[in-house]
């Protein structure tokens, strides 16, 4: 005989089985990242963006069904939240003027829902909260061609408690992502390499040197860029710096950073590796 249909009360019995099987799950791992943050045995920013970005993509791959992937990756970006903030303080410093929640509201994706964060009235403001230790993280705008007098030049300097970018947002990129603002978020760690990434260097140098010229000598150093963004010199004396998106990970004292500065030798350059990201991922398409 066929089998008989399953009833509204078992198919919702069978919820309930469920969901207690995954808050099962969701306690024996928060037991795991316990057992991490004593055998770390220090309080440490216990983030690793690196890490947080593998996981996701893994997921991304082998998902499959009905579930929307969206609302999957958002699941675990708090579990990832919840879990950080259990092995040490954790707190988030957003660049979110007269109100404005663009950004907000990606950290608040990113970060987590119930993740301490302060609202602050500029990018300078956010940094400033990472270097004095206020906040473990800072979330800025993306680079903009037009400014001026960009808040990325504050990343050029040998203070080892500089905050460095260590992720883009969204990491997620969907299409209600299209229109909004992209952002960095910075913090004082070293990126990791997750085999799909970019570097962001900052190159200063002493006269001028035209974006074509600067493109070749940082691809023939094995850098390839991906985008440039310029704070010309404001005077005679002054140095122009040029931030650039590098595909691909680079590491503090990689060697190309060497061989592109000795390239440059005649305009007295000063490089720094200010950071990386890992490349987000995207669902659907984005115009």
């Amino acid at each position: 005989m066929p089998d008989s249909p399953q009833t509204l009360d078992s198919l919702r019995q069978r919820i309930d089985e469920i969901d207690e099987a995954l808050h099962d799950l969701i306690m024996q791992r928060a037991g795991v990242v316990h057992d991490i943050a004593i055998a770390k045995n220090d309080n440490l920013l216990a983030m690793r963006p690196g890490r947080e970005a593998t996981i996701l993509r893994r997921l991304a791959a082998r998902h499959s069904g009905a579930f929307p992937l969206p609302e999957l990756t958002r699941i675990w970006r708090e579990l990832i939240a919840g879990s950080t903030r259990m092995q040490a303080p954790f707190a988030v410093a957003v660049h979110a003027p007269d109100a404005q929640t663009d950004l907000w509201d990606l950290a608040r994706d990113h970060y987590g829902s119930h993740t301490p964060m302060t609202p602050v009235a500029g990018p300078i403001q956010a940094i400033r909260a990472v270097h004095d230790g206020s906040a473990a993280v800072a979330v800025v705008p993306w680079p903009v061609e037009s400014d001026i007098d960009p808040w990325w030049q504050v990343l050029v300097s040998d203070d080892p408690r500089t905050p460095r970018v260590v992720g883009s947002l969204p990491f997620v990129v969907t299409e209600r992502h299209r229109d909004e603002p992209l952002a960095l978020a910075l913090a004082q760690l070293d990126t990791e390499p997750t085999g799909d990434d970019h570097a962001l260097v900052a190159v200063e140098v002493t006269g001028d040197i035209s974006r074509s010229r600067l493109k070749q000598l940082l691809e023939a150093v094995g850098l390839p860029p991906v985008a440039f963004w310029t704070r010309p010199a404001r005077s005679a004396e002054d140095a122009a710096i040029h931030l650039v998106d590098v595909a691909g990970f680079v590491a503090p004292g990689d060697a190309r950073l060497a061989s592109l500065a000795d390239r440059l030798d005649e305009l007295s350059p000063h490089i720094r590796l200010i950071g990386g990201f890992a490349t987000p991922i995207t669902i659907g398409h984005r115009s």
